[in-house]
């Protein structure tokens, strides 16, 4: 499949030396039919901006400009920017490379106008960036969308209701503040090198009207919750009021996190 007239993204690869690097998180997908399926689950993208985090020799880049969008693209490996300036020039005014750390990025002051993140995050930042963007202030957040791709069993932990063994921090948090849902699967031979699990692709919409609730204060509850999640509650939240806290809004100090309702959560949240 072409999508413009750039080369191959193999030919790109070799030209340019890139040999995905475990250290860095890096799976390339090279398939321009799937990177143009991860492109149009996040819907609508003509007249949108895009940010991407680690688009690394722009695969999923070229897919997300073909359908229309305006793509600004977070790259920490300085080996891909010379591969991304082909792209570039191709596609003039429509792309932006910003060279740096996405963990250090201010997502939210990088673009006007309507916004969605649409990536394939490098395996080591994923859940990190995830929970940045979840717990962002204020809200409704900067963004409409977050179309994602992690492994499996993030995904998986992404979507996860309580009592399910995939429950815990992410499905609270996930739960709280947005509708997610699996759309496909990958396999581990789309990539180069192949992981050794199956990825997934997640789309998140925001919540507009979440539960009343101090996003840091939930944040701190549910790390705390799930930092023991095979002990009690009123051991596991000892730190933050323990038994007492937990008599005060009426939920049994014996049950353990992940049999707790995302509005269970919550209540103990605003109860610090």
């Amino acid at each position: 499949m072409s999508i413009d007239s750039l080369p191959p993204l193999r030919e790109i690869i070799e030209r340019h030396g890139l040999m995905a690097r475990k250290s860095l998180g890096q799976n390339f997908l090279f398939d321009l039919n799937l990177t143009a399926k991860i492109a149009r689950q996040a819907g609508e993208l003509q007249d949108h901006t895009v940010i991407e985090v680690g688009p690394g020799p722009g695969g999923l880049t070229r897919a997300l400009l073909a359908q229309g969008a305006k793509v600004i693209a977070i790259e920490r490996d300085p080996r891909c920017l010379a591969a991304l300036e082909e792209i570039e020039q191709h596609y003039p005014g429509r792309l932006q490379v910003i060279s740096g750390d996405a963990l250090e990025t201010d997502f939210a002051g990088l673009a006007d106008g309507p916004v969605k993140i649409v990536a394939n995050l490098p395996y080591n930042v994923g859940t990190q960036l995830l929970i940045g963007w979840l717990l962002a202030e204020p809200w409704p957040p900067f963004y409409q969308s977050l179309t994602l791709m992690f492994q499996r069993e993030v995904a998986e932990r992404i979507v996860a209701r309580p009592g399910s063994d995939a429950y815990g921090r992410l499905g609270v948090l996930a739960g709280w503040r947005t509708e997610a849902r699996i759309t496909f699967d990958v396999p581990p031979q789309a990539f180069t090198p192949p992981p050794k699990v199956t990825s997934s692709v997640v789309h998140l919409t925001p919540r507009q009207s979440p539960l009343p609730c101090d996003a840091a204060v939930l944040g701190k509850v549910t790390q705390a919750a799930f930092g023991q999640r095979r002990k009690m509650l009123r051991q596991s939240l000892k730190p933050l009021g323990g038994e007492a806290l937990l008599a005060r809004i009426g939920i049994d100090p014996t049950r353990r996190a992940e049999t707790l309702s995302i509005e269970e959560f919550v209540a103990i949240a605003n109860a610090l």
